[in-house]
């Protein structure tokens, strides 16, 4: 029971660290790349207070290295998924009675574990795993899932507090925020350990159970994430992992009458499956399920004649080939006035010729590798059909090498089809198309914009002149949930830029606020009268 009201400290964003040559965080990292490299894990999954391990293994290896060996994980049958949410049922209802601080306070532990003990654990095996540079897995793996846990718990208070006013002193109006019914499934994607981390602990944070599937790709940092949430003291059974075929877990997980929502990012076409599944299952369920989704992005950079070429090359550079474009967020479509592109192309070329591709070991190597064969086989192929449309240009890059590592060189096309296929199609990888538009044509340029994509994720506008910002900021309110002015495209930060999109791009739930947790409670209303009625007659009856 409580026996106060309290208030939990307020959150600041964790600061990121540099790792520029000289700094002590630099040789830790470094320390503890080494580490990792020198030993193979081995990677059990969790449910309930068991760690399994099957007949199945998968193999992890580093996306920039893959004939290295980093470790073991295994892949679950049918029973393990059944196994994984019965744990998570057997534990709801002892951890939805738990006081509310008392759960947020195991999530405050996390985030502090994060941000000091386990922070270069968290960032090294994200660069070995899922090939971040130094930077971008300190902005991901430590920092961005440090917010999320620390802002998570201030936005969980906010809801609690908020409760409906009382106005006749005979009687008292609350509002309980309860945990949903069964269990929430937490689908998680490889390219970000923040987001695979913060699917199943939002959830949990308000009181849900969980099984969780990260990823594949993305288990070696998932298995740091597990060790800090049981550490920080998450119940066994709270947050089940588990690793396996997607369709037959899908199938498990969605036919069970006590699924309660699921919690994914990943591509459309799996979210829209997976929401029609769950359509058609609805009369197998106890109650209706949560949907949230943050899906795919065709991401746009427009600049006007008035913007900043120097600016503008510079954020288009990093928000297209930072994590090799494997961002939902990346600049995959660019937008150029004719009257500065030549100004603009000298910048971006100058800069281009500075980019080094290689493993993330190298803190010198901007660009590594895609995450997996799969991945390479789609990129290039995007690539090496858009060298046969006499429309596109290839500007810079359009190489790639995999005897080492999925190795995809930063490739710009210049096309005069604004409707090519690398102009509509999610790409996921470090490929961007330019097209030209003459001055004059801006307003037009903002209603193609609109027209190209099904997708509403991010987009950025680079001008000087405020009655084109204006414009373009109206033109464009429904192309993206998260719009910048003269800034790039991705890189948003919890607690300042709340993270969704609409249409194709999701259910625009804002991952980093207060709306998304309140996807994961149900709210009862209580109305209790201290001085009832003894009589029906009101006095519009009397004579």
């Amino acid at each position: 029971m409580s026996n106060g009201i309290f208030n939990v400290p307020a959150p600041k964003n964790e600061p990121i660290f540099s790792y520029a040559p000289g700094t002590p965080e630099r040789q830790k990292l470094k320390d503890a790349i080494a580490e990792l490299r020198g030993k193979v894990l081995d990677i059990p999954l969790y449910i309930g207070n068991r760690e399994v391990r099957t007949d199945k293994k998968l193999t992890l290896t580093p996306p920039h290295d893959h004939q290295h060996i980093l470790g073991y994980t295994y892949e679950c049958g049918p029973e393990h998924v059944t196994e994984a949410i019965q744990a998570a049922l057997e534990a709801r209802t002892a951890w939805a009675a738990l006081p509310w601080e008392q759960r947020l306070a195991i999530f405050l532990k996390a985030a502090e574990l994060s941000a000091t003990k386990y922070r270069y654990l968290l960032n090294a095996s994200t660069m070995l795993g899922q090939s971040k540079n130094a930077f971008q897995a300190e902005i991901d793996a430590a920092c961005e899932w440090v917010d999320f846990l620390r802002f998570n718990v201030s936005f969980a208070t906010e809801i609690y507090r908020e409760q409906p006013i009382s106005p006749d002193p005979l009687i008292w109006n609350q509002v309980e925020y309860r945990p949903l019914e069964g269990f929430v499934f937490a689908l998680t994607p490889f390219n970000f350990t923040a987001i695979s981390g913060n699917l199943p602990a939002s959830a949990a944070m308000m009181g849900n159970v969980v099984v969780w599937k990260p990823a594949p790709t993305q288990m070696y940092s998932a298995y740091v994430l597990m060790q800090i949430l049981k550490e920080a003291g998450v119940p066994d059974g709270v947050i089940n992992l588990i690793q396996g075929d997607g369709p037959m877990i899908g199938n498990l997980v969605f036919s069970h009458p006590e699924f309660a929502g699921i919690h994914f990012t990943g591509s459309t076409a799996v979210f829209k499956s997976i929401w029609k599944t769950i359509g058609s299952n609805m009369d197998e369920y106890r109650y209706y399920p949560r949907i949230v989704g943050e899906t795919g992005g065709k991401d746009f950079m427009l600049a006007h004649e008035s913007a900043d070429a120097k600016a503008y090359a510079a954020n288009l550079l990093r928000a297209a080939f930072e994590f090799q474009g494997q961002k939902c967020s990346a600049a995959s479509r660019a937008y150029v006035p004719t009257s500065i592109w030549e100004t603009v192309w000298a910048e971006m070329k100058g800069m281009l010729e500075t980019f080094k591709v290689g493993g993330t070991e190298d803190f010198s190597n901007f660009v590594n590798a895609v995450i997996d064969e799969r991945a390479f086989t789609k990129i290039t192929g995007y690539i090496d059909r858009a060298k046969q449309n006499p429309a596109n240009t290839i500007l810079w890059g359009g190489t790639y090498d995999k005897s080492k590592g999925w190795f995809v060189d930063p490739t710009i096309i210049l096309t005069s089809d604004p409707h090519s296929e690398t102009m509509e199609q999610e790409i996921f990888g470090p490929v961007l198309t330019i097209y030209l538009y003459e001055p004059a044509q801006f307003e037009e340029t903002l209603s193609l914009i609109d027209r190209t994509s099904p997708y509403a994720l991010t987009g950025a506008v680079f001008a000087q002149n405020r009655y084109a910002v204006e414009l373009a900021s109206k033109k464009l309110i429904n192309s993206a949930g998260n719009f910048y002015i003269n800034d790039k495209c991705t890189g948003a930060v919890v607690g300042q830029q709340p993270f969704g999109g609409a249409r194709g791009s999701g259910t625009n739930d804002k991952a980093g606020s207060m709306q998304n947790l309140l996807r994961w409670v149900s709210a009862r209303t209580i109305k209790e009268s201290f001085v009832p009625a003894t009589d029906y007659r009101y006095p519009f009856l009397a004579e």
